[in-house]
């Protein structure tokens, strides 16, 4: 049986250190979320009398059913078209042993090293010549090409470290590489796809410059882009801007602790190949 020492004692002491300095902002968040207007006390004293008329106030006059109803469906398609091309894409890069394979996954690994702000003026005027500005269908296009190098890179590492018995065993018994890429391989890749989901979700969700610049000057925008529409040169009203974070972390959240188990078998399993 471990005894207790001084080292789990400092260690615990580090922890709870960690978990003030990550729990703060939250508590800054919550707290200047649900005080009134008129408390204009230090956001560091806890609020004596929470409101909840701040949500109610952002959601309207921010317009943000429209801005969470874009986000939602910008972030799901994709992130969904991320993730089936990228693990299409791996599937054959990770198994196949010709030159090729290599020369194309280190061509898909460029996309990791060129800053898509380079391209942003190209990329700008061929969505204005696809007719798509304005559009959330400019943000899917623009994510999809963006999030498929990094994702492909999680596939190919992770599918590197799985034995081929299974799929090689769906083989002999007739199945077709497709069918035993979709009913053999795949399923084995819940980890590292929950894993990606989840990564590509947070960068789609919480991107402010893209959407900016792809649907100014339109009624549409995203989570982002409405809140900072709170702030003003001459007058901000903190306590809905804080209210409006609020509202836009839930849905992220609450994909993160539907699959927290996935994600951490995700990494772990990342680590242990």
């Amino acid at each position: 049986m471990n005894r207790y020492r001084r080292r789990t004692f400092g260690l615990e002491l580090v922890m709870i250190a960690i978990a003030l300095v990550v729990g703060f902002p939250l508590y800054v968040l919550v707290n200047l979320a649900v005080r009134a207007p008129s408390d204009n006390s230090s956001p560091l004293r806890p609020t004596t009398s929470p409101t909840l008329d701040n949500f109610t106030q952002a959601w309207q006059q921010g317009g943000l059913g429209g801005a969470l109803a874009n986000s939602v469906l910008v972030t799901a398609c994709s992130v969904f078209i991320v993730l089936a091309v990228s693990a299409f894409a791996a599937y054959p890069l990770a198994r196949a042993t010709a030159r090729w394979s290599r020369g194309m996954f280190l061509l898909i690994m460029l996309g990791l090293v060129v800053p898509f702000q380079l391209a942003s003026l190209p990329l700008y005027q061929t969505m204005r010549d696809l007719g798509l500005l304005g559009t959330p269908w400019a943000l899917i296009l623009f994510y999809s090409g963006l999030q498929v190098p990094f994702t492909t890179f999680l596939y190919v590492g992770f599918l590197r470290a799985l034995p081929r018995d299974f799929e090689e065993a769906a083989l002999i018994d007739g199945c077709t590489p497709l069918k035993g890429f979709l009913y053999v391989v795949f399923p084995m890749l819940r980890p590292i796809t929950v894993t990606a989901l989840v990564l590509n979700a947070v960068a789609v969700w919480n991107d402010f410059f893209t959407p900016l610049l792809y649907l100014s000057g339109s009624a549409q925008q995203t989570m982002p882009v409405a809140i900072a529409g709170f702030v003003g040169q001459y007058v901000t009203d903190w306590n809905l801007v804080f209210a409006a974070l609020a509202i836009s972390i839930v849905p992220i959240l609450a994909v993160y602790f539907a699959l927290q188990r996935s994600i951490i078998n995700g990494f772990a399993g990342g680590l242990k190949g």
